[in-house]
């Protein structure tokens, strides 16, 4: 046999390396219905990334590329920290709506008023790594594992609750990333943004359950990366609303809107957050949740299922 040649696996198998094991392949139209409390027809929850950025990192998009301190990326971004989360307060406290926080353990030092806030506000806290200039690929499991520790615990540390949601910065993870999620105590993962309902996933330690996140409705892609007019923040959000408001009917749906203090923040832009917000507001049957308990129905609902 000529060596150059690579044997393939059979055409109708997939090998090991192209499996994570996690979970298998689910229609969601094969699916029994789920069903959120008070018959709601989709479960929005709101996620504002919380974030803390190093002096000493460049930041892309800058207008001075490759600048190390990279002055104008480290400000835009603490710009999210001094004023947009404040102006976004404002905009969720007339929603009445009740934030969950992903965030770093970091910016409870470097900016405890931040968390005083949602304290007061009840919102839920979420792990979103160290900091976000700290990234998880390329760390060992031990690396990963302390982590995650670290912190949980200078979560916990700040608000009194230890997190058991977990959003990755930038939402990456390694192969062993799901299981150190569920040792650490961790009950659901925002990384899979492959559904639009939660999903179990298989790790050493027990389930861990996937919760829809998004990458498309986030405003880091749509004005971070694409430079989007400020508008398409609100037709985005009113036109995924309506269409999971429409196919919630049948089965319930997830939907998660995904804001950053330093873009969403900014004055022009969240105008058409409050407007979106507006839209959203006129349906009755729409259940406004954080991460934990849209799990937590999610659990209930599939347990009922079984014993029917």
């Amino acid at each position: 046999m000529n060596e150059d040649v690579v044997e393939l696996e059979h055409p109708g198998s997939l090998g090991a390396s192209q499996r994570h094991g996690r979970f298998d392949y689910s229609p969601i139209v094969a699916r029994p219905p789920l069903r959120w409390p008070g018959g709601a027809r989709v479960a929005v929850w709101m996620v504002l990334n919380l974030e803390y950025f190093h002096f000493s990192e460049t930041f892309p998009g800058s207008p001075d590329p490759g600048a190390v301190p990279d002055v104008p990326g480290y400000s835009l971004r603490e710009y999210g920290n001094r004023v947009g989360v404040w102006r976004l307060m404002e905009i969720l406290d007339r929603h009445q709506i009740r934030a969950t926080a992903a965030v770093n353990s970091e910016l409870c030092l470097h900016a405890p008023a931040i968390i005083e806030a949602g304290q007061a506000r009840s919102w839920e806290w979420m792990g979103h790594g160290v900091s976000n200039s700290v990234r998880i690929p390329g760390r060992t499991a031990s690396e990963q594992g302390a982590m995650i520790e670290s912190t949980l615990t200078g979560i916990s540390a700040a608000t009194g609750v230890r997190p058991t949601g977990w959003l990755g910065p930038g939402l990456a993870e390694t192969q062993e990333t799901p299981d150190l999620l569920r040792q650490a105590g961790l009950t659901y993962v925002a990384d899979w943004v492959n559904d639009d309902q939660p999903f179990p996933m298989t790790t050493a330690y027990g389930d861990l359950y996937s919760i829809p996140y998004t990458f498309e409705l986030n405003d880091k892609l749509i004005f971070g990366s694409r430079g989007a007019p400020a508008s398409e923040l609100h037709d985005m959000i009113v036109d995924q609303f309506d269409v999971l408001h429409r196919e919630g009917a049948d089965s319930g749906r997830v939907m998660a809107i995904a804001l950053h203090p330093y873009l969403t923040g900014q004055p022009f832009r969240s105008a058409h957050l409050d407007r979106a917000l507006t839209h959203l507001r006129q349906r009755d049957d729409v259940w406004w949740a954080t991460g934990s308990e849209i799990i937590e129905a999610y659990r209930r609902s599939t347990e009922m299922q079984e014993h029917e």
